[in-house]
């Protein structure tokens, strides 16, 4: 299984300047993996130590947390010499030894000879207040489930990557049915590794929702192990309401539908929890496209998204004959597949902010607006091949943006302002975002703005 996050922890190696490098992601994203494979592919020697359990190296973090100590200590674990210029050092599940963490602070100081990558389950929620964060001192590379380009490789369809990769869409539209029929399946299977490693063996639809089913097990039983217990309540019944709001028309977030009479400062605490882990995230409103969209951010409307379009499957119970056969069911919940999965797409492109827009009427919605840093792209998804573009013609009218992106099953078309990208084509907007398609628009908005 190929994962492109291998390409910056090669970056990170030869980096002189590098610091400890910690991998966020939320559970079951593939972290450890992906440390023992980068350890397996590029060092001599690899010390992969894991936290969970761990009595003597939790003792060993526990006195003082002097480098040469420490690193006699994991030479003792691992059985063999650590040589800083041909060693690995892996940290997992870090979180359960709060000075493992805090260690990484006095490599990043002491001894940056060492290559020390370091992951753990829920790094973003202070589950230890008394540890300090090494702050400042270490690197990070945030990990979600494979992306569609990612998914095609791990079920042998590298030369349709390829393909989309060259920019060759008279081709890719002849084998278009190829690709729908392999989006299909990523709707429902997603892009855990557990799950896609299966799916690409067995081609088993019932063993895929059943270790869907296992990683939702795993979440809840966070929920009790990590989250205070008065919250605990509270971030169920978000949780489970994401899946119903998603498929709503109008998918912005209404706490009405977690509970009846339900208020935003009550579940706050539980919105905030959930977002640190990672298994959701929060995309807001703007009021107006201008960069930066943090700036006409709208505090009070927002759409909350899951990690992975195959958990939502799952979690809203969709077989595998509604989705694959097309029937009437797919059809009413296919356009929140959609914009799940475009979602999740965007979420992986690096240096990318979110967002959505609508009028203050309410009658004009853009699903996703972007800022690339450079300029401003509004993407409008549509599930089928149906173009009719009202609030993208809205939207043009008012802003004039120089380009913007319509996400659908149509084919690959580029006009004078608009981009018809297929869905199964999304990962490669970052061609149209940094390649030299936007060459041309940035620099007639930077010389607009100047």
């Amino acid at each position: 299984m190929y994962r492109y996050a291998i390409e910056d922890l090669k970056k990170w190696k030869d980096n002189p300047n590098r610091k400890p490098l910690i991998i966020r992601g939320s559970r079951q994203v593939g972290k450890t993996w992906l440390m023992q494979e980068f350890g397996k592919s590029y060092f001599d020697h690899t010390v992969y130590i894991n936290f969970d359990g761990n009595e003597r190296m939790k003792e060993l973090f526990s006195g003082d947390l002097d480098i040469p100590r420490i690193i006699l200590g994991l030479e003792l674990e691992a059985g063999f010499k650590i040589l800083a210029e041909n060693t690995l050092i892996i940290f997992d599940e870090v979180q359960e030894v709060p000075n493992a963490l805090k260690s990484l602070k006095y490599f990043n100081e002491n001894a940056p000879q060492y290559r020390i990558v370091a992951a753990g389950s829920l790094l973003g929620v202070a589950l230890h207040p008394g540890t300090s964060f090494p702050v400042g001192k270490v690197e990070f590379l945030d990990l979600y489930p494979l992306n569609f380009t990612e998914f095609l490789m791990a079920t042998g369809k590298e030369q349709f990557v390829e393909l989309l990769k060259k920019g060759d869409f008279a081709m890719v539209t002849n084998f278009k049915t190829k690709y729908i029929d392999a989006l299909k399946h990523y709707y429902f299977v997603g892009g855990m590794p557990e799950v896609v490693f299966h799916f690409s063996r067995e081609n088993d639809f019932n063993k895929v929702r059943e270790i869907q089913k296992r990683i939702l097990d795993a979440y809840e039983q966070d929920f009790s192990k990590h989250a205070p217990n008065e919250v605990v309540p509270r971030i169920r019944l978000i949780w489970n309401s994401i899946s119903v709001q998603l498929a709503k028309e109008n998918k912005k977030f209404v706490y009405g539908l977690v509970k009846e009479g339900a208020r935003a400062r009550e579940y706050e605490l539980a919105m905030l929890w959930l977002i640190d882990c990672g298994l959701v995230t929060k995309v807001s409103r703007i009021t107006k496209p201008a960069i930066p969209l943090k700036a006409y951010e709208d505090l009070k409307a927002f759409k909350l998204f899951m990690l992975d379009v195959g958990i939502f499957s799952c979690m809203s119970r969709l077989n595998p004959q509604t989705l694959l056969e097309g029937n009437a069911l797919f059809e009413e919940f296919k356009g929140a597949l959609t914009e799940q999965y475009v979602f999740q797409q965007l979420k992986g492109i690096k240096e990318l902010d979110t967002y959505y827009w609508s009028n203050d009427r309410g009658n004009s919605e853009i699903d996703f607006v972007i800022d690339n840093g450079n300029t401003i792209v509004p993407i409008e998804v549509k599930a089928e091949t149906n173009l009719k573009a009202k609030s993208l013609k809205v939207y043009n009218e008012m802003f004039s943006p120089r380009i913007s992106i319509r996400a659908s099953m149509s084919d690959y078309k580029k006009e004078d302002w608009l981009v018809n990208m297929p869905l199964y084509a999304i990962n490669e907007l970052s061609s149209q975002l940094y390649g030299r398609d936007m060459e041309k628009y940035i620099k007639k908005d930077r010389q607009e703005r100047s």
